[in-house]
């Protein structure tokens, strides 16, 4: 229901050098004074990181911990069920903590032996080519903030729920994290806007919203998905059509809803084949060849 680099709230710095997270008034957390004052503490611990230095410590509530705790219970159910097999493999082998929110350096900690992978705190919007460029050196741009305790099951934008159950879970994968990788090499390689966004594209029906054919069903491997206690139930009665680059550069999609189109690959070597191959190779003119431009 978002999408990465994009859907966030706008961040700015006021005067006297604290930050201001813009909660949009249809926000759960608009109207909660303790939560705005929440958010703007933890982007500013995120605007104030430097690069290659200890990620800032967020110093979580107790109810913010039970949110989590709520949230990774019922997810880890449905994941049994939903879940892709190499991204449950993932789950088993990062060991993320369930009573507790942990810290993205911690987090990093977990990955970085495993598949080479440590988070970079994000205050808020990443610029599109930065987002997925540090893919490449093996950086993740995440929130630190949760969703607001009113609705636990929902969130109008990623929050480290979503950041961390749905992509270092992928993460801790060694051939998801090839493909994350692969897209920020592609990201790296390609100049034109047009070509960033076709990339940008397929990274979102796939690591986000992508869907594979495993033991005779469909399973999720996405992050979008596996992070949504609404969407992961939802996600097999959407329109399903065969894995094409051309038609996941091209395909619109509404941010602000359950995705109703998905991509199915055939099998984990057949999304390696088809998507990784497509990074790992595209550059401006194959794209421009591949999706020519609309007159």
């Amino acid at each position: 229901m978002f999408e990465e680099a994009q859907y966030f709230a706008p961040v700015s710095a006021s005067d006297d050098g604290s930050v201001v997270v813009e909660l949009a008034a249809g926000h759960p957390g608009f109207a909660d004074q303790v939560y705005r004052e929440r958010r703007n503490a933890i982007a500013g611990l995120a605007a104030g990181h430097v690069p290659g230095t200890p990620i800032p410590i967020a110093e979580y509530s107790e109810e913010e911990h039970a949110v989590w705790r709520m949230v990774t219970a019922e997810l880890a159910g449905k994941h049994q069920e939903y879940a892709a097999a190499e991204y449950l493999a993932g789950v088993a082998r990062l060991g993320l903590p369930g009573d507790r929110i942990p810290q993205l350096q911690e987090v990093g900690e977990l990955l970085a032996p495993l598949t080479g992978f440590r988070y970079l705190p994000a205050a808020g919007l990443v610029p599109l080519r930065e987002f997925y460029g540090v893919l490449r050196d093996g950086y993740f741009y995440s929130t630190q903030y949760i969703r607001h305790h009113s609705v636990p099951f929902y969130t109008p934008e990623p929050d480290v729920i979503h950041e961390v159950i749905g992509h270092a879970n992928a993460l801790a994968s060694d051939r998801f994290a090839r493909l994350y990788r692969l897209a920020g090499e592609a990201a790296r390689r390609v100049e034109g806007q047009a070509a960033l966004e076709a990339v940008s594209k397929v990274f979102w029906f796939t690591m986000e919203f992508g869907v594979l054919a495993e033991r005779g069903e469909l399973r999720a491997y996405g992050a979008g998905i596996l992070s949504s206690y609404g969407e992961i139930e939802e996600f097999r009665g959407m329109n399903i059509r065969p894995l094409d680059i051309a038609a996941m550069a091209t395909t619109h999609y509404d941010i602000t809803k359950y995705q109703d189109v998905l991509f199915r690959a055939e099998s984990l070597d057949h999304l390696e084949d088809v998507v990784g191959g497509f990074w790992d190779t595209c550059d401006d003119d194959t794209i421009a060849r591949l999706i020519p431009p609309v007159r």
